[in-house]
């Protein structure tokens, strides 16, 4: 769907809502600021912030009427510091942070008011929050990934793929980025060694070195490769699908965006669900409840993508146990 078809879809929605929505507003018009480190212009910008704020609106709050949303979306991280400064002087009465990348962004800023994050592969490991079930400071939210998921990949990838013997990790060591391969690693590890897969961590900083690690794959036609939940994989997911199509390398992404996009296949959580669900912390907080009592929560709903044109052109015939666990297809 087009960003400015979801946008009109969201503008009509608005208009339509019920007037017994506002009797579960408060008395004041609150304020929330919103980041996201992606550009306007990624197919999934619209998508997010659709779902976000029909979320709200299910809780009565309605933009214009009781609540202000302001929005700073960049891929860059120069304009995503610039724009966590921009919020910290807009003073709102919370923040919601799309991923950790933007956390990391706020918390330079010495940020104190109450944050949300949508997305997290693994906030205790990264500082945001003391424990998961009791946070204990300004920030809570959700989590995108659990440490199994990583053994799950590596399955699928070999069921698909068979002839896979060696698989690069790809994932991006800065900031937030840099504990998820700790996170997922053991549990690759484990799985590995039961199907005489090799793992190879291979991180990247820049399209220069995406460009590298698959030079090297294109080279032995054994690899597969795997992609970790990262903003920085998001941004450039392009890139990464359209080299592993020239080279004909199978891999795994951890979004549905990911397959939609033209990649082989994608397992990981809803994050359109996600975040639709972080309108509901958003709702408790303004109607009075603290970050550091609300335990930050695992994805409730988890999809497998399968791009069977993909799988096709990479000459993979997809196993009907895989087809069967999948949410989604793709032909």
């Amino acid at each position: 769907m087009r960003r400015r078809d979801v946008l009109s879809l969201l503008g009509g929605a608005l208009a339509s809502w019920p007037h017994w929505a506002n009797a579960q507003s408060t008395d004041r018009m609150r304020v929330i600021g919103v980041m996201i480190g992606l550009s306007e212009n990624d197919s999934s910008t619209a998508l997010r912030i659709a779902n976000f704020e029909q979320g709200l609106r299910e809780l009565g709050w309605i933009k214009g009427r009781n609540i202000q949303i302001h929005y700073r979306l960049a891929a860059e991280r120069e304009a995503l510091q610039a724009h966590a400064r921009d919020l910290m002087w807009l003073q709102p009465d919370l923040i919601v942070a799309g991923s950790g990348f933007v956390v990391s962004a706020l918390l330079q800023e010495a940020c104190t008011l109450p944050i949300v994050f949508v997305t997290s592969v693994n906030p205790v490991a990264n500082g945001f929050v003391s424990a998961l079930q009791r946070p204990g400071g300004n920030l809570t939210g959700f989590t995108n990934s659990i440490p199994s998921m990583g053994g799950k990949w590596l399955e699928l990838l070999k069921q698909v793929a068979p002839s896979v013997a060696r698989v690069s990790i790809m994932y991006n060591p800065d900031k937030a980025g840099a504990h998820n391969i700790s996170f997922f690693l053991p549990q690759v590890e484990a799985v590995a060694a039961s199907i005489a897969v090799e793992p190879v961590a291979r991180p990247v900083r820049s399209p220069a070195e995406i460009g590298s690690v698959f030079a090297d794959l294109g080279r032995d036609e054994a690899q597969g490769l795997m992609i970790l939940p990262d903003n920085f994989m998001s941004i450039h997911r392009a890139l990464i699908i359209e080299q592993a199509a020239r080279l004909k390398v199978p891999a795994i992404y951890p979004f549905r965006y990911f397959a939609t996009d033209g990649g082989l296949m994608a397992c990981g959580p809803d994050m359109f669900d996600l975040y639709r669900r972080t309108s509901v912390y958003v709702d408790r907080i303004l109607r009075g409840a603290k970050p550091a009592d609300l335990p930050v929560q695992e994805p409730a709903k988890v999809d497998l993508v399968v791009n069977l044109k993909t799988a096709e052109a990479l000459g993979l015939s997809v196993p009907r146990i895989v087809m069967a666990r999948a949410s989604e297809v793709i032909e």
